[in-house]
């Protein structure tokens, strides 16, 4: 990603009625308000993606209320370029609007080699923060979350690591991402004699992967805190794109993404028949899979990507038709209930 021609560059101006038309929800019991759609920077903001389009999706997000922005410490590719770029980008568009933002980053995933690069310890994500905050040009990210459970280091030593950032000033609120529903229980209870601001827990959640209904987004709701959706539209089977066969540039045709082609077979049937109800209801298919989230009880925002504003601005309109019929979400569950 190259920076810009400066002797080109045009200042950025955001729209000032960038906040008349979202809706934003409380994130559990804590102050902090969240707009209902945010912005994923997982794809499409790495070393070989364009950045004129990179900032031109930063800009119609934050043009449309669009206030979070969401990274991780190894996104990219390369790990470390999407903050990267972001950080540059930040810097050209919206340090003057630092106090309008909500940023998040995460450590959890494979970073760096050797045994400190990886998973929980206070040591990575400790290490891992600083490295982000440099990346991104910022003295602060409004929530760092732990990216996954660690499985073999102590949890109390991952929750004193997070109450120090937060002390030492590093970041305003903790959040998890992937847990279960017993570890969301003790987290919290720790955190919570810890007195640390634990506001959120970032978890897949789609019509096509329903399990945290069982368990974990009633935990989150009883534990008083946010849920932000990851992954709304199943990697692209929850969208248009397959209706009519597999494209040979998409995810599943290139194995792509954790899309197989098998898995888009199998789920044809479905896809098509949520299409029909998208229709009735005036949707795409990916509006009515994001509004749906929206109308579940306990989440606070969805998590979408984009590969342009255009398609940012399409999946934004999810937001004005979040209300559903007894018949469609009958319908919908029934077709549905399997990935429970």
């Amino acid at each position: 990603m190259q920076i810009n021609d400066k002797s080109n560059y045009q200042k950025y101006h955001p729209n000032n009625k960038r906040y008349e038309e979202m809706t934003y929800n409380r994130s559990g019991k804590s102050g902090v308000l969240l707009p209902s759609i945010s912005l994923g920077l997982w794809h499409n903001f790495g070393k070989y993606d364009l950045q004129a389009n990179a900032e031109a999706i930063l800009r119609t997000a934050f043009d449309n209320g669009i206030t979070h922005f969401d990274l991780a410490n190894n996104y990219g590719p390369p790990f470390g370029s999407a903050e990267a770029n972001f950080g540059m980008l930040y810097k050209q568009n919206f340090e003057a609007y630092r106090d309008e933002l909500f940023i998040a980053t995460k450590a959890g995933y494979d970073m760096w080699e050797g045994p400190y690069g990886n998973f929980g310890s206070r040591k990575y994500l400790i290490s891992s923060l600083d490295q982000s905050l440099k990346r991104m040009n910022l003295d602060y990210v409004d929530v760092f979350y732990h990216h996954r459970p660690d499985p073999d280091t102590p949890l109390e030593e991952t929750a004193i690591a997070l109450h120090d950032i937060v002390r030492q000033g590093k970041a305003l609120y903790v959040g998890i991402s992937n847990y279960e529903a017993e570890g969301i229980v003790e987290m919290s209870t720790l955190l919570r004699e810890l007195k640390v601001p634990f506001i959120i827990e970032q978890a897949k959640y789609s019509m096509f992967d329903r399990s945290i209904e069982k368990t974990i987004l009633p935990t989150i709701i009883k534990q008083n805190l946010g849920c932000i959706a990851f992954s709304p539209l199943a990697q692209g089977m929850l969208t248009n794109k397959y209706i009519d066969g597999i494209p040979t540039d998409s995810r599943a045709a290139k194995g792509k993404t954790y899309l197989e082609v098998n898995e888009v077979e199998e789920k044809l049937p479905i896809i098509k028949a949520l299409n029909a109800i998208a229709q009735n209801r005036g949707q795409k298919l990916h509006q009515m899979a994001i509004s749906w989230l929206l109308h579940q009880k306990g989440i606070t925002s969805v998590l979408v990507g984009a590969s342009s504003s255009s398609q940012l601005i399409d999946n934004l309109s999810a937001t004005k038709n979040t209300e559903f019929s007894s018949e469609e979400l009958t319908q919908i569950n029934k077709l549905t209930s399997k990935f429970l």
